[in-house]
């Protein structure tokens, strides 16, 4: 039968009856395997084992998208949790991308975005990867439906629990907590405080420009106050904007540093929150940008190793 069946790309093979594309396989001899595999279920997909022997290999397939696919070779059987792991890794990210599918990262912002009966939709803006991919997986495994979100979602790569809200259909993480015992009330502050930080300058986060005029709208969603044990939103006159400047002028890293701070926060801390920063003289890094902070006025020494933001 040779090449029957198979159209060779650049670096797979598709594997094509009567126009349709029935499977997409990286190797030669793994094309042909997956063709024969194929004919002998007379071409019906939901016939097709995830498991499956050939010589001393065992080959997991799955069909993503009414395509089959090879996504796994073990020496020895895999279990359930070891194929239901791989090919819940190869739908969020088939193409071994460096964000995986959907995610595009603009500047330092994440975005959600796929493609809708030829229409681009946008499901969120986030400032890390972790939570971007966490949105992305829940909506690659409920239908792309914003609706099924809870206020508390799992996630199974991190092993830790999410707060989520969906406003205006853009899905918003909230904060990340190792349990699910959590005071709502308390992240809804917290978030609105940090939105409030952004509107006025105090603080960078991109990823929220789309609300940074729904604060009262969203404290009445929430039922909560936007609140910061450093400063008091009510006291800022939005006329005076040397502070803003001052802050919108920090490097990225001086702002996450300047974030990190509340009252007497000990290096240690600062370092933990920075962790995904980390490279080489990473303490001296966050040293010098903690002085340069002082310098200017917006963070002062309180201990042998604490700081605080200043009371500007």
């Amino acid at each position: 039968m040779d090449r029957k069946y198979l159209r060779e790309n650049k670096n797979s093979f598709n594997i094509v009856k009567s126009s349709r594309i029935y499977a997409k396989v990286t190797g030669y001899d793994d094309a042909i395997f997956v063709r024969d595999l194929l004919i002998e279920h007379d071409w019906n997909l939901d016939e097709i084992p995830n498991l499956i022997k050939s010589n001393d290999c065992y080959l997991v397939l799955a069909v993503i998208e009414e395509k089959l696919h090879m996504i796994g070779k073990y020496a020895h059987e895999p279990d359930s949790e070891t194929i239901e792991k791989i090919t819940r890794n190869f739908k969020r990210n088939p193409n071994g991308s460096m964000y995986g599918l959907n995610i595009t990262r603009v500047f330092d912002t994440f975005v959600i975005k796929k493609q809708i009966a030829g229409d681009d939709y946008i499901f969120g803006y986030y400032d890390n990867l972790e939570d971007a991919q966490f949105v992305r997986n829940f909506l690659l495994d409920n239908e792309w439906d914003v609706n099924r979100f809870g206020d508390i979602e799992f996630d199974d790569e991190t092993g830790r629990y999410k707060v989520v809200s969906v406003i205006d259909d853009n899905v918003y993480v909230l904060g990340t907590f190792s349990t699910d015992r959590i005071d709502l009330n308390e992240v809804y502050r917290g978030f609105l405080a940090e939105l409030s930080k952004h509107r006025y300058g105090l603080s960078r986060r991109p990823h929220l420009d789309l609300l940074k005029d729904k604060i009262p709208e969203l404290e009445e969603m929430f039922q909560v106050e936007a609140r910061d044990k450093n400063w008091s939103f009510e006291d800022i006159d939005e006329n005076k904007p040397v502070l803003n400047q001052v802050i919108f002028n920090l490097t990225p890293f001086q702002q996450s540093v300047f974030d990190v701070i509340s009252k007497d926060t000990a290096f240690d801390e600062i370092k933990r929150a920075l962790i995904r920063y980390q490279s080489k003289n990473f303490e001296n890094k966050i040293q010098k940008n903690i002085d340069e902070l002082i310098g200017m006025g917006l963070v002062e020494k309180t201990g042998d190793d604490t700081y605080s933001k200043t009371n500007l």
